[in-house]
């Protein structure tokens, strides 16, 4: 019961089918595994209603809303229903990238450069504009917005979306420093290579790989024992950095990799 007491929201709690579990779905059932009331936040509400239901299932409690937080009046939207449900808001958990049609910086186009900026970036920035206010009126909050270790040791060809994740790492930091008087937390993870739908489905497609190939060609760029994280790996150091162990940490980005950072120096 790490989490009792508190409420808060889980934005891209639902995710894209597949075998395994994603990031923000792990996180949101953690949470709530832990005590927490949670709002999950879909533009997909099918999926994240489907999330609720593993939550309920486990006896935990969570509510769905549809949203696009590329959307000003969404973020507000989902943030009234939460402080509407609940009462408050004890934190705020950004899950939600793309990176589909990204390339090298020679060959990347405008309109694939602004969507992945818009929905990496701005998006993240949009949805923290919408539940500071009520943390701050509260004096307290946790924010972990998931970026990725493609903002600091991305060797493949992804311009937009590397932007847009080192974009994220200083804006958690920004955050972090202009809210810390009012006693709001906020930190940044990093996925390494991740065992999630969205990655192993996602790249399968786009290539025309089976998905074991997939997977066995991103294992063996791992060092910890030649394995992909999943999921859970994510939501466990979600789990922690939005609970009070965590009470004196903010501003941090953490590689949650396998090592691979540290390979890449």
């Amino acid at each position: 019961m790490r989490m009792k007491d508190k409420v808060g929201i889980v934005v891209g709690a639902g995710q894209t089918p597949g075998e395994t579990i994603g990031n923000g779905r792990a996180a949101a059932i953690l949470l709530a595994r832990e005590g927490a009331k949670v709002l999950l936040v879909d533009r997909d509400i099918k999926s994240a209603e489907d999330t609720a239901a593993m939550i309920a299932k486990e006896g935990g409690a969570a509510q769905c809303i549809a949203g696009d937080w590329t959307r000003p009046a969404d973020c507000k939207a989902y943030v009234k229903a939460c402080f509407d449900a609940w009462g408050r808001i004890d934190f705020l958990h950004n899950n939600v990238g793309i990176g589909a049609n990204d390339a090298s910086p020679e060959k990347v186009t405008e309109e694939a450069f602004d969507k992945i900026i818009q929905v990496n970036l701005k998006g993240c920035l949009f949805s923290c504009q919408a539940a500071i206010p009520v943390m701050r009126e509260q004096q307290s909050g946790s924010i972990v917005n998931i970026s990725s270790l493609a903002a600091t040791a991305g060797a493949v060809p992804l311009t937009a979306y590397k932007i847009s994740k080192i974009g994220m790492n200083a804006l958690g930091q920004s955050l972090a420093l202009s809210n810390a008087r009012y006693g709001i937390r906020v930190n940044t993870i990093m996925p390494g290579l991740m065992d999630t739908p969205m990655a192993i489905e996602g790249i399968s497609l786009a290539s025309g790989r089976p998905r074991e190939e997939v997977r066995a060609q991103r294992d063996k760029q791992v060092p910890l024992r030649g394995k992909m994280g999943s999921g859970w790996d994510i939501g466990y150091a979600s789990l922690f950095l939005h609970s009070d162990e965590a009470r004196f940490i903010t501003g941090i980005v953490l590689p949650v990799d396998g090592g691979q950072g540290a390979r890449v120096g």
